[in-house]
């Protein structure tokens, strides 16, 4: 995803179509994921976590890197829906082994678990922009990071085994569908602003740096990568801060820096200004996503794959509805207000913020035990 995102600026060239059209062709993604992320949680615990990763991360390259052969926007979104499917599944599976790790070390890591997603997209994007430079085509570009993902999903889990299951957790069977609750919903509003904002960071930077300021292709893609730089930095020292500080503290200063950085790229009178606000967009959005995950796989009133699922899929309605939304207010009120459209949602995350005070519960029978 971090080698597509600053080649759409290309791939919307190539396919002759303008922000709103490549807005409903990105939803092919979100469409694939709401489908997978609702209906496959009961099947992960029979297939194996190890599988589900070693299999599904290299076929989510594959098909990204054939969306990039799309001629038409309704074409990549049909390329794109099975990337998503892979995606939902991925999702499910990450976090959960995050929080059972998180409950045998008896102390927060889904933020850091979260910060290599934004490590591997800032290191994806800076590459990609560098490649974009040089004037190699996205297709050729995408099959070399098919490659690259293909041999390091090898690599790195070539020793992987699924962490047990935490001994508090919901042992009834699985529902068919992954119904969110009311907690679940009140945890989709307070990441709302940072679902959608992140989206917009990924999809839109580069053409708004294209559009705005007649950017080369290194700093368009550039600035889809800044987000990715500061969101990872801000995640790797998120989880020891939110022991400190609360959990609802941290997700409304994060909030008003989410706002802070969307107003400087909305009214931004130069690049320098803009690559700011991204980068303040990528701390905003760092740590409430994530929050909002170990609060519902903490719950114990159902398996804690469903409660996951469940917070997903509601949440990626964000990714659902925004694509279409944010290219739409780009095509009827300038490519600005993909960043500048969604500020009241920051304001609306600040209130519901208050679902993300659940603590982190101390291990049941577990002594201590040394990070790996």
């Amino acid at each position: 995803m971090g080698g597509m995102s600053p080649r759409l600026g290309d791939l919307q060239r190539a396919m002759g179509i303008n922000e709103r059209e490549l807005g409903l062709a990105l939803i092919g993604t979100a469409t694939g994921t709401l489908i997978s992320l609702t209906v496959v949680s009961r099947w992960l615990v029979h297939i194996g976590h190890r599988s589900v990763l070693r299999v599904l991360i290299p076929m989510i390259a594959l098909c990204f890197a054939a969306a990039s052969w799309a001629t038409s926007a309704w074409a990549m979104y049909a390329l794109l829906v099975p990337a998503g499917l892979c995606i939902g599944a991925v999702e499910i599976v990450v976090n959960l082994e995050a929080d059972r790790v998180e409950h045998q070390l008896g102390r927060r890591i889904m933020n850091r678990a979260h910060a290599f997603w934004s490590i591997g997209f800032f290191a994806a994007g800076m590459s990609g922009a560098g490649i974009a430079q040089l004037g190699i085509s996205p297709q050729r570009h995408l099959a070399l990071m098919l490659a690259v993902v293909l041999v390091l999903t090898v690599w790195l889990l070539r020793d992987f085994e699924a962490a047990p299951h935490r001994p508090d957790s919901h042992d009834g069977e699985a529902p068919r569908w992954a119904r969110p609750t009311r907690t679940t919903l009140v945890l989709v509003l307070a990441t709302l602003a940072a679902m959608v904002l992140e989206g917009a960071g990924i999809d839109w930077s580069a053409i708004y740096m294209r559009d705005v300021f007649g950017a080369s292709p290194f700093v368009a893609g550039a600035a889809v990568a800044t987000g990715a730089c500061t969101q990872s930095v801000a995640r790797l020292l998120a989880d020891r801060f939110v022991e400190r500080h609360q959990p609802v503290r941290v997700a409304r200063g994060l909030l008003l820096l989410l706002g802070l950085g969307t107003l400087m790229v909305l009214l931004a009178p130069t690049p320098a200004v803009a690559l700011a606000g991204l980068g303040l967009m990528g701390v905003g959005t760092s740590a409430i996503f994530p929050l909002a995950m170990s609060a519902a796989a903490q719950a114990t009133d159902r398996p804690a794959a469903v409660n996951v699922a469940a917070l997903a899929q509601t949440s990626f309605l964000a990714f659902l509805v925004g694509p279409p939304l944010l290219g739409w207010a780009a095509t009827q009120w300038g490519i600005r207000w993909s960043f500048g459209i969604a500020l009241p949602l920051v304001l609306l995350g600040w209130f519901a913020a208050g679902a993300l005070g659940t603590r982190a519960r101390a291990p049941v029978g577990v002594d201590k035990i040394a990070a790996p």
